[in-house]
């Protein structure tokens, strides 16, 4: 899978077992970073007509498939019950009713003889969901030792246990705001928050960024790139500001809107994602919050999503429920995704 903050490919092998309940164990795992072409294209999704997106994404279905293979030649890995696939979120618009991600092509299936099961978000936006956040499933079932899961990805996500219902939703933008910003100084990310800590909070531009409307909306609800676009970039660029005076204040922003989720007394939250590395984001957060703040091994911090991918792909073999409405807001829980068996 790809994430919003661009990070490169995910990749992982895995197995999963059931008995009674779920376990798993991560095998190989990689990330595979975009070269500075794919990088640029990437970011730009949301500008292109439907022509050029369709010509991207016949593109990004053979990098799939090359870097995939590649994968499995360099861990020997010569069988798979099935490929799992998310693919590149190239837009998300739910309330239109549209979600897309390229990479979901039979193409990928035929490129690489296997049987793929992909395109998780689709179905659940045609159900009237925001096929938005599809992780909590994984939370669910195989991380159910924690109170809270929280992900700092290029958004922060977070799902729970409420009156014996799943609840889960975005809450925030995390690197995909950081790294744009820290893009200014020459750097792909500001390395464990070291830049952020040398700024100071600038807190007219903090006020105004807690007061965005959606954080007082009731989940389930979403956030994509075109709502940072339209949004927070603008606000923050009204202020004439240095950049580490930006990266410290949206730092504060993410700790304090995370709190307001996760600051109760007697409760364990997993933290996964990039943002797990920005020692100061963390620190800012441990400040906020009564929780006990569990970080977990690296190849979980890293791959844990791109592993719940996969488990969306055993559920959808299994014709299982892998899109809980609880989360999504859609009509019905459903067994999400479609397969596809090669051609050849």
């Amino acid at each position: 899978m790809s994430g919003t903050s661009l990070d490169g490919i995910d990749v992982v092998y895995a197995n999963y077992k059931f008995n009674k309940i779920w376990s798993f164990e991560i095998i190989n795992s990689q990330t595979i970073s975009y070269v500075s072409d794919w990088k640029t294209r990437l970011s730009n999704l949301v500008e292109l007509t439907s022509e050029d997106l369709d010509l991207i994404d016949i593109s990004y279905t053979k990098l799939l498939a090359d870097e995939i293979i590649k994968f499995k030649k360099k861990h020997n890995i010569s069988k798979v019950d099935f490929i799992a696939s998310h693919g590149h979120t190239a837009l998300h618009q739910p309330e239109k009713g549209i979600t897309v991600q390229i990479g979901n092509h039979q193409l990928l299936a035929d490129l690489l003889n296997d049987k793929v099961i992909c395109d998780f978000r689709v179905q659940d936006v045609k159900y009237g969901g925001q096929g938005a956040p599809l992780v909590p499933i994984g939370d669910r079932l195989l991380f159910k030792e924690y109170d809270y899961c929280l992900n700092l990805g290029g958004f922060a996500n977070v799902s729970y246990e409420e009156n014996d219902k799943r609840i889960a939703f975005d809450i925030c933008p995390v690197n995909i705001v950081l790294n744009y910003y820290v893009s200014r100084l020459g750097f792909e990310y500001d390395n464990e928050g070291k830049i952020a800590r040398t700024g100071n909070v600038h807190i007219e531009l903090l006020q105004k960024l807690n007061q965005l409307r959606f954080y007082n909306l009731r989940p389930p609800k979403s956030l994509g790139l075109e709502w940072v676009q339209e949004k927070v970039l603008p606000l923050i660029d009204s202020y004439s500001i240095e950049v580490e005076d930006i990266l410290r204040t949206f730092t504060e922003h993410i700790a304090i809107q995370i709190s307001k989720v996760i600051n109760k007394v007697d409760t364990i939250v997993l933290i996964t994602g990039g943002g797990v590395y920005n020692k100061f984001l963390i620190e800012r957060l441990d400040n906020y919050t009564s929780s006990k703040i569990v970080i977990p091994s690296n190849d979980i911090i890293e791959f844990k999503e791109a592993l719940v991918f996969g488990f969306l792909g055993v559920l959808k073999d299994r014709n299982e429920v892998n899109c809980l409405r609880s989360v999504t807001g859609a009509t019905k829980d459903h067994s999400s995704g479609k397969i596809l068996v090669p051609n050849v």
